[in-house]
């Protein structure tokens, strides 16, 4: 075996485990470019067609293959526990009025602090909610469709007396 060939074998070693350190799907591009580079010294005996070989097949992956990769391997696209919320329901713990600064629900056990996605909306405390976003520590929520219907939002009373408004902000 020759010492290029076994020079390239290194470098597939190497890039290899950075990428098992971490798993950010692009030095095993340049180990696969490394790879052909290694099968190529075998028959090229230049060096520097070697390396251009290496750099070319690399980029090319790393070009053309890593957004398949990624879409297919869903890397960095893990949903923490809070992001996980998103899109299910919560009960009202306690009536949520934006203008009011209040309002908290009840999910999966624990609670968190809620606003809805318009001021002047009050959602009354054990309605249903749906968690559309969450922004910082607070779960932003609209009440269920299924229970519009049925539960008559009221308007706030900060927005029916301005007055409440004025005393907040002194």
């Amino acid at each position: 075996m020759s010492s290029q060939f076994i020079f390239w074998l290194v470098i597939v070693a190497a890039c290899v485990i950075v990428e098992i350190m971490t798993l950010g799907l692009t030095s095993i591009w340049f180990a696969a470019g490394a790879l052909v580079a290694a099968i190529c010294s075998l028959f090229v005996p230049y060096f520097w067609i070697q390396i251009v070989i290496f750099v070319v097949v690399s980029v090319l992956l790393l070009i053309f293959t890593k957004p398949i990769a990624v879409k297919f391997f869903k890397i960095g696209k893990f949903k923490s526990n809070a992001e996980s919320l998103v899109g299910k329901r919560a009960i009202v713990a306690s009536e949520i009025d934006n203008l009011k600064e209040i309002g908290e629900v009840t999910i999966q056990g624990l609670d968190w602090s809620a606003r809805t996605e318009k001021d002047g909306v009050v959602i009354p405390k054990n309605a249903v909610v749906v968690i559309k976003r969450i922004e910082g520590v607070k779960l932003i929520v609209d009440l269920d469709e299924s229970l519009k219907n049925v539960i008559q939002l009221e308007e706030s009373d900060a927005m029916l007396n301005p007055e409440i408004i004025e005393e907040q902000d002194d």
